[in-house]
């Protein structure tokens, strides 16, 4: 079965950087599109960026277009959210996901197989 940890996440403040990183065990992750979702508190989960498996397209929701990247390495089983320029409003629990669907579907309907625990992105100043 299909594992997937976070880690990356901590404290920023606006207008800087992070990488998250989501690293898959138990199985590959050749054969899933993988996603970022986030939770922020009182707000409802939506979709970040999602990749897929068999030719790499991507989806990345507006609000975060040029400012996130994703991408994979599936030799490493490691899913990436490069995110730049940092908003008080990204703070939230990122959360990596799983799914055989694709991209933007994934992204849109936060469609998920395998869910990893999250990793905590706050900014402030």
């Amino acid at each position: 079965q299909l594992q997937l940890a976070e880690s990356g996440g901590g404290l920023v403040r606006p207008g800087g950087s992070l990488r998250l990183s989501c690293t898959a065990s138990g199985s590959t992750l050749d054969d899933y599109t993988i996603g970022w979702f986030r939770q922020a508190p009182g707000k409802e989960r939506e979709g970040v960026a999602c990749i897929a498996s068999t030719d790499g397209s991507t989806f990345h929701a507006d609000v975060m277009k040029g400012r996130f990247t994703i991408s994979r390495d599936n030799a490493k089983s490691t899913v990436y959210l490069q995110m730049k320029e940092l908003k008080f409003e990204d703070t939230a629990v990122y959360i990596c996901a799983a799914s055989k669907t694709a991209a933007q579907d994934m992204c849109m309907m936060l469609m998920s197989d395998y869910r990893g625990q999250g990793t905590q992105v706050t900014v402030s100043s």
